[in-house]
């Protein structure tokens, strides 16, 4: 078929249960969940609280880190979209990379995003009971993030509306505070709101703009570039939509204005109010909850808890979403166990959901229990490396897709990647050069080796499950073979 990338046959056996394509119109997401899973995809509590560590570390040049990082997501969403656009598919890049690079890319790239999400649902679990038994002290930490994760698993078996509908709602107050605070925060800076002074000049009055040097700018890129991985979740959702063509297209192409205005915006606000050496640092403030009360606004410390804590949440609901949606992608490809690819009738994939969460379950338990195994810190840190992993296996698979596409075929692209293939060069070599940069950190080292020794132990099954499809396959080509026999007979 023109315009479109073609997949290689798929047996029987491997058949989706009640794909999104076939479920009816008003069960999928609506144009506004996805927009909005778009637009406050990518606003977490790194940003929020996280980013100060940034700040403190490299200057006002913080901006530049928050810039480049932005770039190479920008290029990664490209790419992602020109194969999405012309083949939605719920796996999305894993299914892109078993068509364009075999299945053994699928079944790396797809094992590591869903262990990356595990990962995540402990680790926001562990955050977000931690932060309500900081309200209520009754609740222990551990109740609270068991109670979470019993919550969004809720939401996310209910229906795929339920999960559209519920991170519409909290993406709307992440994207809510943050125009109110760049509206504010730009009127602060400049003088204009009440008992400010005009303090641009914090961006190179003290010590300059880059006060660490532009290695401190380079070391940051590698921790900015796991504060914007989510994006492509819009694009996975996107595909159950009631439009997939227009959201991915509306996905891939806003993600560079958003990283802007959300993220360098709100750096750029930051760091024009505050001089970057006298940011409180985060374990005592959050630096946007800082600036709020610099506005004078009554109870900002309550408020942006709130705010911090809906951003939480909202990651634990889209990664409970993420992880199931991979597992099942999985499980239809024959490398994952076929009942993880199963779906109700509101077509959700129960089985990988609840799988997913256990997962999330046995992680945060594992923190609160045995705190000293050193167990959960080794989830945390080897999923360091997941998000370079995804980039460089998109920017390989749109090289190798393209590169297979006839003329005709290429100009029918809806979405096109541009000065092809030198930015797919650009992404890989800047996820390469990030890997260097970690190794001159001890916790970037220690990130780089548990997210090789995650991988490595991944592949060692790779045969073994290589060896059970083909058998699988053969099989069935037996079945049909004898069933064929038995019709001429």
């Amino acid at each position: 078929m023109t315009g479109e990338y073609h997949a290689e046959t798929t047996s029987p056996s491997e058949a989706m249960h009640h794909r999104p394509d076939e479920l009816p119109h008003g069960k999928k997401l609506r144009t506004r969940h996805v927009t909005m899973i778009t637009l406050g995809g990518i606003i977490g509590a790194s940003l929020f609280v996280g980013s100060a560590n940034i700040i403190r570390n490299t200057g006002p040049a913080a901006m530049l880190s928050y810039a480049a990082g932005g770039l190479l997501v920008f290029l990664a969403m490209r790419m992602l979209g020109e194969m999405a656009a012309a083949r939605p598919s719920v796996g999305s890049f894993m299914e892109y990379a078993r068509v364009g690079l075999g299945r053994w890319a699928a079944y790396v790239v797809g094992w590591l995003y869903w262990y990356f999400w595990v990962g995540v649902i402990a680790y926001e679990a562990v955050v977000g009971g931690g932060m309500i038994n900081g309200w209520f002290p009754t609740i222990p930490a551990w109740a609270g993030s068991l109670g979470l994760l019993a919550i969004f698993v809720c939401t996310n078996l209910f229906s795929l509306r339920s999960f559209g509908e519920t991170e519409f709602w909290l993406a709307s107050i992440k994207v809510i505070a943050i125009v109110v605070f760049l509206g504010a925060g730009t009127l602060f800076a400049l003088g204009l709101w009440p008992n400010a002074t005009f303090s641009i000049s914090n961006l190179w009055a003290h010590d300059g703009f880059m006060p660490n040097g532009i290695g401190a700018v380079l070391s940051s890129i590698a921790l900015v570039l796991f504060s914007y991985f989510g994006t492509e979740i819009a694009v996975m959702a996107a595909a159950e939509s009631q439009n997939p063509e227009k959201g991915i297209r509306q996905a891939a192409k806003t993600v560079i204005w958003r990283v802007m205005l959300f993220y360098v915006g709100a750096i750029f606000v930051i760091v024009t109010i505050v001089p970057w050496n006298q940011l409180p640092a985060p374990s005592v403030i959050a630096p946007f909850t800082y600036v709020f009360s610099l506005f004078g606004v009554p109870g900002a410390e309550i408020i942006m808890g709130l705010v911090i804590f809906t951003a939480v949440i909202s990651v634990l609901n889209s990664g409970t979403y993420s992880a199931a949606r991979m597992f099942a992608a999985l499980a239809e490809q024959g490398l994952a166990p076929k009942i993880m690819a199963k779906r109700t009738t509101a077509g959700v994939p129960a089985f990988a959901v609840i799988a997913s969460t256990v997962g999330g379950v046995v992680a945060t338990l594992v923190n609160f229990l045995a705190p000293g195994s050193g167990i959960y810190d080794f989830i945390m840190n080897s999923t360091g490396l997941v998000a370079l992993f995804v980039y460089v296996f998109i920017a390989a698979t749109q090289w190798r897709l393209r590169v297979k596409m006839t003329p005709e075929e290429q100009a029918n692209l809806t979405l096109k990647v541009w000065l092809f293939p030198w930015l797919n060069i650009v992404l890989i070599l800047g996820a390469v050069g990030i890997v260097a940069v970690m190794m001159f950190s001890e916790s970037g080292r220690t990130q780089v080796w548990t997210s090789l020794i995650a991988a490595g132990v991944l592949m060692l099954f790779w045969p073994i499950v290589r060896k059970r499809i083909a058998l699988k396959k053969e099989n069935e080509s037996l079945v049909m073979s004898s069933e064929l026999d038995k019709a001429h007979s």
